[in-house]
């Protein structure tokens, strides 16, 4: 016999139901990104670079409302990724032909924005001039984190090219086709690291953690207890940075684990609605320098700064 939930009742309900996975939305993604950064950039040390940032992000914006819709996922790939627990469309196949015009029209969009350091310049002429092959090649290495000195500055931009066209596919994908994958620490769409978690607000996701993809921009549920890196739930701490007054930061802090002795940010919109995982994660590179002198290794990187790794011993 059904019986009917009073309002009450369903209120409740709605409360403890809430969306497993949180497909990118297009048209506020990047614009939201770009605010985010210029907001953050007043007063940090890296001031300059986040403006820079905030302009590379405007840009993608652009090309972003002027591409056509990705088209959804076909009924045997997210056959194909349940039955396997992998990503629906990993990163590591083949790279969708159309992402290199869209570095292009990146490139050439920065090029004539005056507002670019001229220090910038010759990066964004040797990207115009580099070959096709050249370029998947380059894009391989970025994803892979696997770079030489010599590309690094040009490294954003390739990957700042590959987000538009990964968050484009992403938002084709319906969060019911999404699979579990294992391990739950990758994005369960394109297969790439977290760039950050964030604690989101807002009707039935307020409260809850989700890992945020530092390429298609997905989110997707992961409980605060377990290490966002190796699913640990013993020994996860928090570390935060002390800014100019001395206290200690509560929206940005460093999720760190004792089992895999890495760390990932958590960005928390219960301090600040306004914060965005992969802006706010950006902006905190004091948090990075301070957690450099610990045990803690960073568990991934951010697609919009890449750091030259120290020789090995």
């Amino acid at each position: 016999m059904q019986r009917i939930l009073q309002p009450g009742e369903i209120e409740a309900l709605d409360r403890v139901s809430f969306p497993r996975v949180r497909p990118p939305q297009v048209a506020a993604l990047f614009q939201e990104r770009a605010a985010r950064l210029e907001q953050l950039a007043d007063g940090n040390p890296i001031a300059d670079y986040l403006r820079f940032a905030a302009r590379v992000v405007r840009a993608q914006h652009g090309l972003a409302m002027q591409a056509p819709a990705a088209p959804p996922p076909s009924g045997e790939a997210v056959r194909r990724a349940g039955e396997n627990g992998m990503p629906l469309m990993p990163a590591s196949e083949p790279l969708p032909e159309s992402w290199r015009a869209t570095l292009r029209a990146l490139v050439a969009q920065l090029a004539a924005d005056g507002a670019i350091p001229a220090v910038l310049q010759p990066v964004l002429a040797r990207l115009a001039a580099t070959p096709d092959d050249a370029l998947d090649t380059l894009a391989r290495q970025a994803l892979a984190d696997n770079l030489g000195r010599e590309d690094i500055a040009a490294a954003p931009l390739v990957m700042a090219a590959l987000q538009v066209e990964f968050v484009l596919r992403a938002a084709a994908v319906a969060p019911t086709q999404v699979p579990y994958t294992e391990p739950a620490t990758v994005c369960p769409v394109c297969g790439s690291a977290p760039v950050a978690s964030v604690l989101r607000i807002g009707g039935n996701i307020a409260g809850h953690r989700y890992l945020h993809c530092g390429l298609c921009a997905t989110e997707w549920h992961m409980v605060r207890i377990k290490c966002s890196h190796c699913e640990s739930t013993k020994g996860v701490r928090y570390q935060g940075a002390e800014d100019a007054s001395g206290k200690i930061g509560e929206v940005v802090q460093a999720e760190t684990c004792t089992a895999c002795h890495t760390y990932r940010k958590l960005v928390s919109q219960e301090k600040d609605p306004y914060a965005e995982p992969l802006a706010d994660d950006l902006a905190s590179l004091t948090l990075d320098l301070l957690m450099g002198d610990t045990d803690f290794s960073r568990a991934s990187g951010n697609p919009l700064l890449f750091i030259e790794k120290p020789l090995a011993v």
